[in-house]
């Protein structure tokens, strides 16, 4: 050896040393192997980075994990360049033997991270400081695999998983922002994460599941996975920007200080003043509108200053009690079949004052089985009196049109009118949220006004929607009735 070679040699166990203790210093030394923009390290990089190490140190020496991770963090922050790209390529750095897991919202997605993954492992600098040489049997993007019999396997949310079991599962973005508000996306996902992917561990006491993701729903998978009881999770929720109601929502309590004043904005601070800038935030607001905004930069799924019903400017009241001062009631019903579980029954009775006020007067939301809901309906009906009249929807379907022929025959002797819906959930909504955000809607103060309040405040990402939807019908009803124009919608 000669003695320049000594040096040289030293300098590369040197660095390869380092790289193996910090996997934030191994994300900044192959950065312009996958990114060709030159980095902005902002804070979150590092700290997001030490917080996977450090789930990552317990499984390199076969402890038993402390808890899950769900981080849920804005785009374009270098979320999957760090969690789906080059963690897997530092964890054999540590643990040639590690076997991944990688699952986002498409499979042509989790491809292109796993080719990204895979040129790290395969690039000089990599190859020149590390082990792992992957096999030439055993080398696609969707599954690539070391000597040492580690691997790397991509999937996508409801994507096989039969054979594969990982030391490490990370789930990257596995909604897609444009289906997130489809209820059959949503149950897909959570149920895939929950029941599937879980079954896929080396060892169900140490394997971590690692989810990354941006809020989009009130019941997404990280609602899903913080909700589930048994299961320890650390949740790292970092918005965009926060103003002084929104500040809480920063997590863990310890980051808030490294948020920092917007400029350009009073009372708000930012995560990154860079790549999130004002101008670019407010240019993703105008493309994104309220709702896409709130859930995608800020965390929520709700604005912060509310969505669709505006619900700080509905008014608790004492409704007027003569007959006179009523134009109409209505009670309308949206139905439920479900017994303790799944969808609630909900009816709504709703009036219409002299001075064309609107009045939620008492909401039922119950989970009953077929018979014992129909008995409710009727007693309900009994107790309103026969002067109130009764909205069914109508379900579609034979199925539909059965229960709402059985639920008149039941109501005989009342005034019942059956409505046949049409279109999405939210559309029939507006003209009742209309009125709510101009504050022309009252509440009696009871028992129910939190669960209903509380719907309308998520709505439409809201888990269940029988509350608003059962509003929206009597309104509906309400007002076509005064119209002079009752019948289908």
């Amino acid at each position: 050896m000669t003695v320049t070679e000594q040096p040289r040699i030293s300098r590369t166990l040197l660095q390869k040393s380092i790289l193996e203790d910090s996997f934030f210093d191994f994300v900044q030394y192959f950065w312009d192997t996958v990114v060709p923009e030159e980095p902005i390290w902002n804070w979150h990089i590092e700290y997001i980075c030490g917080e996977m190490q450090r789930v990552a140190e317990r499984v390199f020496q076969g402890k038993r994990k402390l808890y899950d991770l769900c981080i849920n963090v804005p785009p374009g922050s270098t979320k999957s360049t760090i969690c789906s790209v080059m963690f897997p390529a530092w964890v054999w750095t540590r643990m040639p033997t590690a076997r991944s897991i990688c699952g986002s919202y498409s499979y042509a997605l989790s491809l292109q991270l796993s080719r990204k993954s895979r040129d790290i492992i395969t690039s000089e600098k990599y190859q020149a400081l590390f082990d792992p040489e992957l096999r030439g049997d055993q080398n696609t993007k969707g599954l690539f695999e070391n000597t040492k019999g580690g691997y790397r396997f991509s999937t996508s949310t409801g994507g096989t998983v039969t054979g594969y079991h990982g030391h490490f599962l990370i789930i990257d973005d596995p909604l897609n922002p444009q289906e997130a508000s489809s209820e059959v996306e949503l149950k897909n996902a959570n149920v895939w994460i929950r029941e599937t992917l879980s079954s896929r561990k080396v060892d169900k006491d140490v394997t971590p599941t690692i989810l990354i993701m941006q809020r989009l729903h009130e019941d997404d998978p990280t609602q899903d996975m913080l909700g589930q009881k048994n299961i320890r999770v650390k949740h790292i929720n970092l918005p965009a920007e926060v103003n002084r109601k929104s500040y809480k929502t920063i997590k863990p309590k310890a980051v808030r200080k490294n948020y920092v004043v917007d400029p350009e904005k009073n009372g708000y601070r930012l995560l990154d003043p860079i790549r999130l800038s004002r101008r670019s935030l407010d240019e993703a607001l105008s493309k994104l509108l309220e709702y896409g905004y709130a859930g995608q930069f800020l965390q929520s799924p709700v604005p912060l200053e509310g969505g669709m019903f505006k619900t700080a400017r509905l008014k608790v009241d004492t409704a007027p009690s003569a007959p006179a001062d009523w134009l109409q009631k209505i009670r309308y019903w949206d139905k439920a079949g479900t017994e303790g579980g799944g969808a609630f029954t909900a009816g709504v009775l709703m009036g219409e004052d002299k001075d064309h006020r609107f009045w939620i007067l008492d909401v039922i939301r119950v989970q009953l089985d077929t018979g014992e809901r129909e008995k409710l309906i009727k007693l309900t009906a009994q107790m309103d009196g026969y002067g109130i009249k009764v909205g069914i929807e109508q379900e579609p379907g034979s199925g539909g049109k059965e229960s709402a022929e059985n639920t008149v025959r039941n109501l005989r002797g009342f005034n019942v009118e059956v409505v046949r819906p049409t279109g999405d959930k939210a559309i029939r909504a507006m003209p009742f949220s209309a009125q709510v955000n101009v504050g022309n809607v009252y509440l009696v103060a009871g028992e129910w006004n939190n669960a209903y309040m509380n719907e309308l405040t998520l709505f439409p990402n809201s888990k269940y929607k029988d509350q608003v939807d059962a509003t929206s019908g009597a309104f509906t009803l309400l007002t076509f009735s005064q119209r002079g124009r009752i019948g289908v919608f």
